[in-house]
């Protein structure tokens, strides 16, 4: 490369992004292919496309941006799982924060996505041991896959505004096709299967009560949007299994049998929560409407 060679602006900020944005650090990110791809120049040769200051190398410089742009992934991420922040300590997070950042570097122009796999990358970097039970590594990644479906909730459409199915539409079903139903679930509505009650300890922190971590205990949970608020109700494991089928448009009836089936549950144990649940599932509104073929 010419000492003098000149470079359209834009070519050296791909250049500069891709530099500034790998994972491995500046150097590396000179060095990598994406950036050989806009401009061939080695990390001992940045001073051809920047220039340096009066105490600082161009490489020096460029390390700010790349210092900064990953200080503010990082703090994206304290603000996106604040209840784990709190749950394993500040150290600890940054820590496995820039592992995550490391092995899931960020490809989208929007940061709403940044976190959708750190329980993922919680989940194949924590280990059990003396000092993390598996009890306890269980617990710190699914707080951090409720955290991230809370958000997830809150950021997506929500049900304001919306026309719901209320009760006495539910109740006002012809009894004698009731099976051919199927119920529309709003969209916000999220299905999550943990195998602690994680919301709970999330609550107790929100409220800045004493918060201890649960023990293991099989959950499941449905959430919504309402009014802007992210809501969270408990359901049973066969409630969760027909809310589950519901929501991918099947039936009542296909919905009933496939639960009972996955439950190992007759009609006659089911039916006496049936009425119950779907009374207290349309009040905190969770489907849109019920259809009937023609």
């Amino acid at each position: 490369m010419d000492q003098g060679q000149l470079h359209p602006l834009s070519q050296i900020q791909r250049w500069m992004q891709a530099a500034i944005m790998h994972p491995g650090g500046i150097v590396d990110g000179i060095a990598s292919p994406q950036a050989r791809e806009h401009l061939d120049v080695s990390p001992a040769n940045v001073e051809q496309v920047l220039t340096r200051s009066h105490s600082m190398s161009a490489l020096d410089r460029l390390e700010v941006y790349g210092n900064a742009y990953y200080a503010r992934l990082i703090e994206c991420l304290r603000e996106e799982f604040p209840v784990l922040r709190h749950a394993i300590g500040e150290e600890a997070f940054d820590a496995f924060a820039v592992g995550y950042l490391q092995s899931y570097p960020s490809r989208t122009y929007t940061l709403i996505q940044l976190g959708s796999n750190f329980p993922r990358y919680l989940a194949e970097s924590t280990s059990p041991d003396d000092e993390m039970p598996g009890h306890w590594v269980d617990f710190v990644v699914d707080l951090a896959q409720f955290e991230l479906v809370v958000g997830e909730v809150f950021d997506g459409p929500g049900s304001e505004g919306q026309p719901l199915l209320d009760v006495q539409q539910l109740l006002s079903l012809p009894q004698l096709r009731i099976l051919e139903v199927r119920l529309e679930c709003v969209d916000c509505l999220r299905l999550i299967h943990l195998r602690s009650p994680v919301h709970r300890y999330y609550d107790a922190v929100r409220c800045e009560k004493d918060a201890i971590p649960p023990g293991a205990e099989e959950t499941h949970l449905a959430l919504i949007r309402w009014n802007y608020v992210v809501h969270h109700h408990e359901v049973s494991k066969t409630g969760y299994e027909l809310l589950t089928r519901l929501a991918r448009g099947e039936s009542l009836g296909t919905s009933l049998e496939g639960a009972m089936t996955d439950g190992h549950l007759s009609s006659i144990s089911l039916a006496p929560n049936l009425r119950s649940w779907f009374l207290e599932w349309s009040a905190a509104g969770f489907f849109r409407t019920a259809h009937l073929p023609d």
